[in-house]
């Protein structure tokens, strides 16, 4: 079958937003395991009794409960605020690549 530039060209793009779509979902994971593990650990210092440590750089320092809670809930928000945003950049990339894949399937149909 032998297909024009114009078909070639939107079928570059479209696997061009794929790969980007891949690489952003892969973002996405990323910020929604840090969000897990942050949930996770504001959890345990919520039921926790005692000294609370916490990493800095590669030695865990003895912290105060209270500030390093809310710095946990502050990155809590902060990451699901991202993950929002992330999101919605989803929708629109998919949105945009179904677009295409309809435009490059109707062209096909005519030729």
């Amino acid at each position: 079958m032998n297909i024009s530039k114009e078909i070639a060209a939107k079928i570059e793009e479209l696997q061009i937003l794929e790969q980007n779509l891949q690489a952003f979902l892969m973002q996405k994971q990323a910020i929604q395991i840090d969000l897990n593990e942050t949930t996770n650990a504001t959890n345990e210092l919520k039921s926790s009794k005692g000294d609370v440590y916490k990493m800095l750089g590669g030695i865990m320092i003895k912290s105060d409960k209270e500030t390093t809670l809310k710095e946990l809930e502050e990155k809590k928000k902060i990451l699901d605020l991202r993950v929002g945003s992330m999101e919605k950049q989803e929708k629109l990339i998919e949105g945009k690549s179904d677009a295409l894949r309809k435009e490059i399937s109707a062209s096909v149909s005519k030729n």
